[in-house]
């Protein structure tokens, strides 16, 4: 066909089939993004709008794309593939509102340009980091065949993307799964200013489906008939036999990566050369001189595109800027859950902690039919830690599934899911490897609802904790990257019962919630606990032991810390065990602080920015006139977790408990 760093070819179309009306259609749905473009362009030289991404030259690809899909198919564009929006017919003012940062656009003014998502026009928006897109087609794909639908979900990504890891672990994971997506790849040259060949080694993006055993196609991706044909008969044929396609679109950038970075690092005759392949120009050329369409036709197309482009300008324009309060902000981080406290009646039996864990997590399998579970080892194994032993045979293979080791990827498929109306619970294998998947769970998982009102019906189960000699890297308690982070809610218990009735509760919460399980206390904690399904409020400490002395707060495996000393030392205490550290129990924290005017903070984690941090904080803000000493806190050492078993002594706070609770008592 040709190459970006050589000479173009002549774009070629082939009629076929195409009636006269479906060719003028085309030719019309690439026109309105192109003039909006224009339009928008204008207003970012007036300073009307703050940021433009454009697309012009590729606009071929984003309409012959999306017309290939089935309305109620989801597609997942970039920045720019305005042709998607236009040709789903999202409202204009509310792309116009939108792009100006008012209400009646789709993210209430807390996103920019195409950060955003609309269920009603199964759309789902990107993020600057780009790769997740690719995982959260796999969830919508995975939920579709588990729902037994027959269809087909198109992501897309730039090729400079492709060099994301995001992009080999969704592809990977799509493979293993035969998930029904199309992922479309579009290869513009350059990433902003990076070329193809500083990108990848092999001749083209489509080369690389052979490592997954994944078919690919290269597409001229400024032909619209060569676009639309052929996505076409693949989305049909994806739909009868679900697969993955790679799908390799050769265009070109014609503008900046933005606005502001011009074009200076493309040598200007391979931008002369990309100009007579224009999509547009070509495919006009070829209906006029084929007489489909005439200088009359398109004078009334663009004329009718330019008034509704103006009309709703003037719509966008003359709504008033967003109103801004507190409460609406705040309002918005998480999606209203309406708790119903399910009390059990039934014979208690005395388990263990992870018995409470494996019982709660099957007995909400069998309450909601569209709950599964995701993760590494936990199927025919039953995990590392066997909570999900004997699941499969329950459950099955579609609703107990092993992953590959992808954890970025696993937390965007569950993304996908929720989208699609499928809960998931992802199991870590251990906390400390949630950090290979940070970036989805900050970034789409925290701030999705927020932006643009889609939840995360998601649990991460997060084996975590020293105590068992697993040294720096299985060891971890890592509740406090994600405790500072708005959107998402954090649980970390202390004993069987709570934890039982609270991973009910949060696999209820259509929110995400991380859930904290202490490695040490699986099988060292016994409690009786209630065979039947119950739940426990999230946000509701619990005062372990009544005292007047002092306060010790503190959560997990502090809590039984807290417990051994208070009692072998005869202390008279408060122990508060806090339970869910998001949301937190300001109340029960304040009671108690100002019946004993003493408190100590207790936590695993290392004391710098440590939960414990923001306890005292809060203490010191809300109490002041009650405290008798200063808040003290209490935490592990500012290293790293050893291994050896007398240096992980020394590691964790607890042999520094009773010294500490002496110099509060003394102060």
């Amino acid at each position: 066909m040709r190459t970006h760093l050589g000479s173009v070819t002549k774009l070629v179309y082939s009629i076929g089939d195409y009636s006269n009306s479906q060719l003028l259609d085309l030719y019309k749905s690439m026109l309105k993004p192109r003039l909006i473009e224009e339009k928008m362009l204008i207003l970012l030289r007036q300073g009307k709008i703050s940021k433009w991404f454009s697309g012009i030259g590729q606009e071929a690809i984003a309409v012959g794309v999306t017309k290939a899909l089935s309305f109620d198919e989801y597609i997942l564009p970039m920045h720019r593939n305005l042709g998607v929006f236009t040709e789903r017919n999202v409202p204009l003012f509310r792309l116009f509102a939108q792009w100006q940062g008012k209400a009646s656009g789709f993210t209430k003014g807390r996103d920019r340009s195409f950060h955003f998502g609309t269920q009603d026009y199964k759309i789902i928006g990107m993020i600057s980091h780009l790769g997740p897109q690719l995982g959260i087609a796999n969830g919508i794909s995975l939920a579709d065949l588990l729902k037994n639908q027959p269809k087909v979900c198109a992501v897309f990504s730039g090729e400079g993307g492709t060099s994301e890891g995001d992009f080999h672990e969704a592809l990977n994971v799509a493979s293993v799964w035969n998930l029904p997506v199309l992922f479309c790849i579009e290869n513009n040259g350059y990433g902003l200013s990076t070329p193809v060949k500083e990108q990848f080694k092999c001749e083209n993006i489509a080369d690389k489906g052979i490592g997954y055993g994944m078919e690919s196609y290269i597409i001229d991706g400024n032909n619209i008939l060569e676009v639309y044909s052929k996505v076409t008969e693949i989305a049909e044929s994806v739909r009868e036999n679900p697969r993955p396609i790679l799908l390799e679109f050769k265009t070109f950038r014609m503008r900046g990566h933005e606005e502001a970075s011009g074009t200076k690092y493309v040598p200007n005759e391979l931008i002369e050369n990309w100009a007579q392949r224009d999509p547009i120009d070509n495919f006009q050329h070829f209906l006029m001189i084929n007489n489909i369409l005439t200088p009359e036709m398109e004078v009334s197309m663009k004329e009718e595109i330019l008034f509704e482009i103006q009309e709703n300008l003037e719509l966008a324009f003359d709504e008033d800027p967003i109103e801004s309060s507190i409460e609406n902000e705040l309002n918005d981080v998480y999606k209203k859950f309406n708790f119903k406290e399910i009390v059990s009646s039934s014979k208690p039996l005395n388990i263990r902690f992870v018995d409470a864990i494996s019982q709660g997590l099957k007995q909400s399998m069998e309450r909601y039919n569209n709950l599964i579970i995701m993760g590494q080892d936990i199927a025919e194994y039953g995990g590392v830690f066997k909570i999900t032993e004997g699941f499969l045979e329950q459950f099955g293979k579609n609703r107990v599934r092993n992953t590959p080791i992808c954890e970025s990827s696993i937390i965007e498929t569950a993304f996908g899911l929720s989208i699609n109306g499928i809960k998931s619970v992802v199991e870590l294998q251990f906390s400390d490897f949630v950090s290979s998947g940070f970036n989805p769970v900050i970034n789409l998982l925290a701030k999705s609802y927020y932006r643009w009102g889609q939840n995360s019906d998601i649990v991460l189960r997060m084996p975590c904790g020293a105590g068992v000699g697993a040294g720096p890297f299985h060891s971890q308690t890592n509740e406090a990257w994600f405790t500072k982070t708005p959107g998402l809610k954090v649980v970390y218990p202390a004993f069987p019962y709570d934890a039982k009735g609270l991973l009910a509760t949060a696999i209820e919460d259509p929110n995400p919630v991380l859930f904290f399980e202490h490695k040490a206390l699986y099988r060292s904690i016994y409690q009786e606990v209630p065979e039947e399904y119950y739940t426990i409020p999230l946000g509701k400490a619990s005062v372990i032991k009544e005292g007047n002395d002092f306060t010790l707060i503190t959560y997990g495996a502090g809590v039984h810390w807290a417990i051994e000393v208070v009692e072998k030392y005869q202390f008279s205490a408060d122990i508060i065990d806090l339970r869910t550290l998001q949301p937190l129990d300001e109340t029960t924290i304040i009671e108690s602080t100002k019946k004993t005017g003493r408190v100590l903070v207790l936590h695993e984690d290392t004391l710098f920015g440590g939960i414990g941090s923001d306890i005292a904080a809060l203490i010191s803000e809300k109490c002041f006139n009650y405290l008798d000493a200063p808040v003290m806190r209490l935490g592990s050492l500012e290293t790293p977790i050893p291994f050896a078993k007398n240096l992980e002594n020394n590691y964790l706070p607890k042999n520094r408990l009773h010294s500490s609770i002496i110099s509060l008592l003394k102060f």
